[in-house]
């Protein structure tokens, strides 16, 4: 297939929706492009997998530009690299945030985005093992699971949340979610179920549908305000009679963008590129959630933290292989939940994990003898940040600047999220699980030893969102219905669209987006 109807750039958790969903329609030949690779290597679809993922395996390797807020720290900003995306990577929490995030953006005038819009794109998605009713639907493509492999310290943990104030919860995708539970997990029979496997890989049977993997793309090409097709490296340019479907993720698309000539013009013409369209928005609004988290010493092997080392790893391999259980079943992050750091916000604004170990991600100090994390995100942070490009290569790593901090707001949250953690690790029910606090250590205790902390140690919860925001207003990239403004035949559709970033998790609200997208595009017989 040289073109199609309409090419999708990027592979991620929206394209491989999209591609699935457009091409039900025999009429319309859609073609996937993917820079990354496939998803074959075993560790994609195991569910304990996602403890190499943040260390190299199916990432760009990019990091973040120095944070002036937070000391000059550079922080690994993984970016998936393979079809799926996020979903293909990540620890399969299933959350989509609050009701009252969307209805925002509906009152922002984002029309048609209001909770009540959404809640059926989130339920055609969903197949879930545990939960239906009016909030969560069954017989979707994506696998949502209860945990196949929890531990005992799991309930200390709910248990301790409770010594503090902080109530058990029942349902963390819920109309409510505050309190600490159980998450839901996109997985499917103890594996992972990415929207590569859940969407993509039924549809590739069919004769309307090409995915190509390793497809660098280079430019949209546009032509007389048109998006007419797409430049390959080493290829040239493919058409598409239709139109173009942008779901290269909240720094991949602003980024293809700015290399088409589409962004603010004078960072364009600062690189030598040449401006198709003046948009200021594209690259700008970039938010994310920050991650400060505590270690916990245990006092016996209460997490997985020994399955590390080679014989304990062949002794899960094969229990795995016999029974879907154990280890390698588990996301290692499958409890967690959802409070306040402001008790006057309008829903909670701090989400926690419950890591099942320690040294999970990459730049997280690792316990000798054991340990447990607890992480915990302010989720509606007031900074903002941009994507910007070094240079006019395509292959140039973007300057990523999620800006953290800026807002002063936002640093106190985060810190009492952190405050919020040490009580939860200190509390009696967590005692026989928990020798001591490791980090950030009783030795830190002032208001600048916890700054000096967090500059050392935050890192991304990997939910970068809003730079190609959604709106009604002249500065928006989109439009409500996801169509960029100022050129034809193109559409952006991912986490980049969102006006602000949803309190949880973002990748069942990403899925969510490219399902509503396929159907207006759908319904609009193009793009």
């Amino acid at each position: 297939m040289q073109g199609a109807d309409i090419i999708i750039v990027g592979g991620g958790s929206a394209g491989a929706v999209l591609a699935a969903r457009l091409s039900e329609d025999p009429a319309c030949r859609v073609l996937l492009l993917e820079a990354g690779g496939a998803d074959r290597h075993p560790l994609y679809h195991l569910p304990a997998g996602f403890a190499k993922m943040t260390k190299g395996i199916g990432s760009w390797g990019w990091q973040t530009v120095p944070q002036r807020h937070l000391g000059g720290r550079v922080l690994r900003f993984t970016q998936a690299k393979v079809l799926g995306g996020g979903s293909s990577i990540n620890a399969q929490i299933y959350t989509r945030g609050h009701p009252l995030d969307y209805d925002e953006w509906r009152q922002a005038g984002c029309t048609g985005w209001g909770f009540d819009d959404v809640l059926p794109y989130f339920r055609k998605a969903e197949d879930n093992d545990s939960r239906a009713g009016p909030l969560h639907g069954t017989g979707g493509p994506m696998g949502v699971s209860r945990p196949a492999a929890p531990l005992p310290i799991c309930e200390a943990f709910f248990a301790a949340g409770e010594a503090v104030g902080i109530p058990r919860a029942d349902d963390l995708a819920g109309a409510d979610p505050r309190g600490l539970g159980y998450y839901q997990l996109t997985q499917r029979r103890a594996r992972r179920s990415s929207t590569s496997v859940a969407y993509l890989r039924p549809a590739r049977g069919r004769a309307n549908l090409s995915v190509r993997t390793h497809a660098q793309v280079l430019r949209i090409v546009v032509e007389g305000g048109r998006a007419t097709g797409v430049e390959i490296a080493g290829e040239g340019v493919l058409r598409a009679s239709s139109g173009v479907v942008l779901a290269a993720g909240a720094i991949g698309s602003p980024r293809l963008l700015m290399l088409s000539g589409l962004g603010p013009a004078d960072h364009l013409r600062a690189h030598g590129i040449a401006v198709a369209l003046d948009q200021p928005g594209v690259g700008s609004n970039l938010q994310d959630h920050l991650d400060l988290f505590a270690i916990g010493a245990c006092t016996g092997p209460h997490t997985y933290d020994r399955y590390a080392r080679p014989l304990w790893s062949a002794i899960a391999g094969v229990r795995y292989a016999l029974t879907r259980g154990g280890p390698v079943a588990s996301s290692l992050f499958e409890t967690g939940g959802f409070w306040f750091a402001d008790k006057a916000a309008r829903s909670p604004d701090i989400q926690f994990h419950l890591g099942l170990g320690s040294g999970i991600e990459a730049g997280v100090a690792a316990m000798a003898d054991g340990g447990v994390t607890i992480n915990s995100a302010y989720l509606r942070p007031r900074s903002r940040g941009t994507v910007r490009l070094a240079s006019a290569d395509p292959l140039a790593a973007p300057l990523i600047d999620p800006n953290y901090w800026e807002d002063p707001h936002d640093r106190a949250m985060s810190l009492e999220g952190l405050r919020l953690v040490r009580e939860i690790l200190g509390a009696g029910p967590l005692a026989p699980f928990v020798r001591a606090e490791h980090l950030p250590g009783p030795g830190v205790r002032t208001e600048a030893e916890l700054v000096a902390y967090a500059h050392a140690n935050c890192k991304t919860d990997h939910h970068p969102a809003g730079t190609c925001r959604m709106g009604a207003d002249a500065g928006a990239v989109v439009d409500p219905r996801l169509r960029f403004n100022g050129i034809a035949g193109l559409r952006v559709a991912d986490a980049s669209v969102m006006p602000s970033v949803v309190s949880s998790n973002t990748n069942a609200a990403t899925i969510m987006i490219a399902e509503k997208a396929a159907d207006m595009i759908l319904a609009d017989k193009g793009v």
